[in-house]
């Protein structure tokens, strides 16, 4: 009878993807472990991936465009197979720098040695992403780069939009995902900030074994303190859903009275969310409604998420991403991954999609050897990893306004000599190295990655300005001698935010020279090349201005690789 029990009990673990470990395992009080074709993880995390792409390039049009209200259906786009393709995204290429930290020192990789290679990153960045990034630079080590004392943006959303990388390495490892936001998350974020990421992650984590959405969310929430505002809001979206299973809308009006108007639950929004809410709560809330009331289904979940408002590109993104995990590659429809460019590369990074699957599959390989797992092969000779069961151990509770003590750590010369990528942040300072002689009026300094630029989009010392609002131009000038002799052109690079354009006009004593939108469509790899005669002025001095003017406000910034006057 006892024998046919534990045939039974076996039995049943098996179909819950559950091992029960027998011999010397089961003396320590029989651990489970859950096992994984590893052909069946690779097909998850190839669709972790897409879903990802898929919903920010779905909900990229509409981001910021709609704060605090609901997206109406008519302003939804419509999905391309093209939109796939996302290679520029903040969204996406941030955590792959952390992907390739983890690729080449391995999960034993320091948080100071993390910190230098994302204060090395070149791609344009915003929120607690910049000003962590900044601290880096300037020579303030992590993890006080992500402290509130350092870092005004500590709540924002950034670690929770770049964490699914951590999720789709660490299947049915939380702890691990829980680590890897310890890690990276603490080189932007703090208290929820940091937890956002972390529960985004412990999702992509159970993805891999678990359908519904509920117990979804439920894992993830259990990788983060319980009592931080951030579980309370998601512990509140699973309520409202229950309670309105039918009317995802109505649990959009009460996460919106709660998350957006009561000032208890915005004691540590940035600056910026006057004009628009970057939490992460309210974020994360959008992500949980697209999932639950999406009901598995793959255009749904993220049109919901899309429709909920304020970072609406970000939220599909996360959304999608832990539900594609659970569909498979193989089974998503062909709208999805038709259209996906394998040569595509992700912006300042070594990865194309075929790369990215290869190291995802080699950083798996570590962390279940890591999380103290083994690969088996079954009766048809195919691998196996065999992951043990963890109950999350979330990281310790803290509250950006009311934050610990920072840990007063400063990278050292040694260190600082590593980091390559400088910022001269003061503007003033910046163009008169970048350009002496040349003036800027009207930049607005505080919400972009403004300054002078060690690299960006591969180019050496580059200036970054933006408009001061959206009806106001960012201006350089400079009183020029052109010379009798000879024609004298002046020669401009300017660049765009991959996401962004803007519109650059040059005059001459106030005359209109040229007007030229500089964006996709006008730039060749981010840059667009400008020459602009000057002879009709020989011999004269005449007043140049270059505007960094607003089109749709919309990430105008405006980066200048050259402005020299030539005579040929």
């Amino acid at each position: 009878m006892g024998k046919n029990l534990t045939t039974i009990m076996a039995t049943v673990a098996v179909s819950l993807g559950l091992v029960v470990a027998t011999g010397a395992d089961s003396q320590a009080g029989k651990k489970q472990f859950r096992r994984l074709p590893v052909a069946e993880y690779v097909d998850k995390m190839k669709a972790g991936w897409v879903g990802q792409m898929a919903g920010v390039g779905w909900g990229g049009p509409t981001e910021f465009r709609f704060r605090g209200q609901i997206i109406p259906e008519d302003k939804m786009p419509k999905w391309e197979p093209e939109m796939v393709n996302q290679f520029g995204q903040d969204d996406i290429y941030v955590e792959m720098t952390f992907l390739r930290s983890l690729e080449l020192y391995g999960f034993d990789v320091s948080i100071r040695q993390a910190g230098i290679d994302f204060a090395n990153s070149g791609y344009p960045l915003w929120h607690a992403n910049r000003y962590g990034r900044d601290n880096l630079r300037s020579g303030i080590a992590p993890p006080d780069s992500g402290h509130p004392e350092f870092n005004k943006h500590a709540d924002d959303i950034d670690y929770q939009i770049e964490a699914d990388y951590a999720g789709l390495i660490s299947p049915g490892m939380p702890n691990l995902a829980i680590e890897l936001g310890e890690k990276f998350g603490r080189l932007m974020n703090y208290g929820d900030g940091l937890y956002g990421g972390q529960f985004v992650a412990g999702m992509y984590a159970e993805a891999f074994f678990e359908t519904d959405m509920e117990k979804i969310v439920l894992a993830g929430l259990k990788c983060i303190p319980q009592q931080s505002q951030y579980a309370e809001c998601i512990r509140d979206v699973l309520t409202w859903y229950k309670q309105n299973p039918d009317d995802w809308e109505k649990t959009w009006q009460l996460v919106e009275a709660k998350y957006q108007n009561n000032p208890d639950y915005r004691r540590f929004s940035c600056e910026d969310d006057r004009v628009f809410n970057i939490d992460a709560k309210i974020n994360g809330a959008y992500i949980v409604m697209g999932m639950l009331y999406g009901q598995r289904d793959p255009d749904k979940t993220i049109i919901i998420s899309t429709r909920c408002g304020q970072d609406s590109d970000c939220n599909p993104s996360n959304a999608a991403g832990v539900l594609f995990t659970t569909i498979g590659f193989s089974n998503l429809p062909a709208r999805f991954t038709s259209a996906l460019d394998p040569k595509g590369k992700f912006s300042h990074t070594p990865y194309t999609f075929p790369k990215l699957v290869d190291v995802s599959k080699k950083l798996v390989r570590e962390a279940l050897k890591r999380s103290g797992g083994r690969i088996e092969k079954d009766a048809a000779g195919q691998e196996v990893f065999v992951i043990p069961v963890q109950e999350p151990k979330p990281s310790r509770f803290e509250q950006c306004w009311e934050p610990g003590p920072i840990a007063n750590s400063r990278f050292t010369k040694t260190e600082r000599q590593k980091i390559y990528m400088s910022l001269i942040q003061d503007l003033d300072k910046a163009i008169e190295k970048f350009a002496p002689g040349w003036t800027v009026v009207n930049c607005e300094e505080d919400d972009v990655d403004f300054g002078l630029h060690g690299k960006i989009q591969g180019k050496e010392n580059v200036l970054g300005t933006h408009p001061l609002d959206e009806d106001t131009a960012c201006v350089l000038s400079k009183r020029l001698m052109i010379p009798k002799d000879g024609k004298t052109s002046l020669k401009l690079v300017v660049g765009h935010d991959p996401i962004g354009d803007w519109e650059l006009i040059v005059k001459a004593d106030g005359k209109e020279l040229m007007r030229s939108t500089v964006g996709k469509k006008t730039a060749t790899d981010g840059w667009m090349d400008v020459s602009i005669d000057l002879s009709a002025h020989a011999g004269d001095a005449v007043q140049i201005e270059l505007f960094n003017q607003p089109n749709g406000w919309q990430r105008e910034t405006g980066l200048w690789a050259q402005i020299d006057l030539v005579t040929e």
